[in-house]
């Protein structure tokens, strides 16, 4: 396998960066996972646009730009001859000497890689799990997708099945926040939950791609403060992930949910493998375009 490191290829047993990397000394770096479908990076934009505001927060002065790290990713995707891919794009603070900068970072450390992946995922079901660790505040103004997952390592070293399993962080308040890599969603009574983004919950990608789908078919939504039994009273839950793409739960507390049978997530994912070899940002969801459901009678969204 080859990575990308500041623009060049190399093999992943060449690959190194520096020690004094405060990416690796302090976890001071940020990253995206992207899936790419049949050579599509599904929506990229939103994705780029995500990585730009961490790198504001973590004062890493980089000139991000969209396009140019689309060619650097497809460059290392011929390289490996990968048409459907996991991608993990990263940007660390880059070399600094010992001890904490409050400067500006002014040369990070841009590096490219993945592993080759289905061109379509599974429709995989999981048992969610409440977990006794709880989800830590995020340590700056906002969650990023930072460097520091120690919370998600603990949180998912509770689980028995970690294959089978996502675990269920709740806040120190006892409020339902998201899962070791997902978030969380329910359906009750036809209107669609998750937790509010103020519980200190990263703000996914497919999250975000999910709340606008459902504006696009007109089903009502909500975010806010729920406890476990608002989840365990659902009629239908799913996860979330830019990978795992929409995955259904068959079991919560015992009780037992549709899970790939849900109609809720079977509609949405429909709408996500429709546009998966497409889309480049979330807006292009109200553009015109008309997507269909699964029901036999092709229902317009």
């Amino acid at each position: 396998m080859y990575l990308s490191i500041d623009g060049k290829l190399v093999s992943k047993n060449e690959a190194s960066i520096s020690p004094l990397d405060h990416g690796y000394m302090y976890g001071l770096g940020a990253f995206e996972t992207v899936r790419v479908y049949n050579g599509h990076p599904f929506l990229w934009e939103e994705h780029m646009k995500r990585l730009k505001e961490a790198l504001v927060e973590l004062n890493i002065k980089h000139e991000l730009d969209s396009a140019a790290a689309w060619i650097d990713t497809r460059r290392l995707m011929r390289r490996n001859k990968w048409k459907n891919a996991y991608i993990r794009f990263n940007i660390s603070a880059g070399a600094g000497e010992i001890g904490l900068q409050t400067d500006p970072y002014l040369n990070p450390t841009v590096i490219i890689y993945g592993k080759p992946l289905p061109e379509q995922g599974p429709f995989n079901e999981k048992e969610l799990v409440v977990l006794q660790t709880r989800r830590n505040t995020p340590e700056g103004r906002i969650r990023l997708k930072s460097h520091h997952y120690l919370n998600s390592i603990l949180g998912k070293r509770e689980l028995n099945r970690p294959h089978e399993q996502e675990g269920l962080f709740l806040t120190e308040d006892g409020f339902v926040s998201e899962g070791t890599v997902s978030n969380v969603f329910w359906i009750k009574d036809g209107v669609l939950y998750t937790p509010s983004i103020n519980t200190g919950i990263l703000n996914g990608i497919t999250r975000q791609f999910v709340m606008a789908s459902a504006a696009k078919m007109g089903m009502p939504a909500e975010e806010g403060l729920y406890s476990s039994l608002d989840v365990q009273n659902a009629d239908e839950i799913f996860l979330t992930n830019s990978i795992q793409e929409i995955v259904p739960v068959r079991t919560f507390q015992g009780k037992d949910f549709p899970g790939a049978g849900g109609q809720t997530a079977q509609s949405l994912l429909f709408l996500y493998h429709s546009c998966s070899k497409s889309l480049w940002s979330i807006d292009e969801l109200f553009e015109g375009r008309t997507y269909y459901g699964t029901d036999s009678n092709s229902q317009e969204y």
